[in-house]
């Protein structure tokens, strides 16, 4: 399973990130689903884009590899899901993720993660973010059923602002702007 995000036409309203907040009651300071703002070039010709990120659901996942207590495994559909009463809070597995996708509770010891709404999905509905989205530029499903729906799309995981997808292989399917590839980025941070 993956989620495809079309970057060309994401506003970056942030509706996503929002309604996943809310589906998880998240504290103050996590997220699950974040999204990014960058800009390249100057005037004249400037250009900005938005990444919406979450979990990538990897095909090797680096959380998995060094979680010593085994509460993060590969479920039957390739998600990456969390078995919260295995977890000590040791972080490695927040350490070992490139993406940051793990996050610490500290006042439950505990770290938690995007789990794709496993409990909606189970219930027949889709992912929080992927039905907030008001562009419709989020989906989830099989990787193959993605990749042919999007067959005349230029699909990438790799960006200038993200590591290397060699190592861990995410599930997360991208139709990217052109302008999301120039290496000479900078980063909106909102406070």
């Amino acid at each position: 399973m993956a989620f495809y995000y079309n970057q060309d036409d994401c506003t970056g309203c942030r509706a996503c990130q929002t309604a996943c907040k809310d589906a998880y009651d998240l504290p103050i300071g996590v997220l699950f689903r974040h999204v990014r703002s960058f800009e390249i070039g100057t005037y004249p010709k400037p250009d900005r884009y938005h990444y919406s990120q979450t979990c990538n659901h990897c095909g090797s996942p680096a959380c998995i590899a060094f979680c010593p207590e085994n509460s993060l495994f590969i479920a039957d559909d390739g998600t990456i899901q969390q078995d919260q009463d295995l977890c000590t809070g040791c972080k490695k597995c927040v350490d070992a993720c490139p993406y940051g996708v793990p996050q610490y509770l500290e006042d439950k010891n505990i770290v938690v993660k995007c789990d794709s709404c496993a409990s909606y999905r189970a219930a027949g509905e889709p992912p929080a973010c992927v039905a907030a989205c008001n562009m419709r530029v989020l989906e989830f499903g099989s990787v193959d059923e993605l990749k042919a729906k999007h067959s005349g799309e230029d699909l990438i995981s790799d960006f200038p602002f993200l590591p290397s997808s060699a190592t861990t292989k995410p599930s997360t399917l991208v139709k990217a702007r052109d302008c999301a590839l120039d290496m000479n980025y900078r980063e909106h941070l909102y406070v």
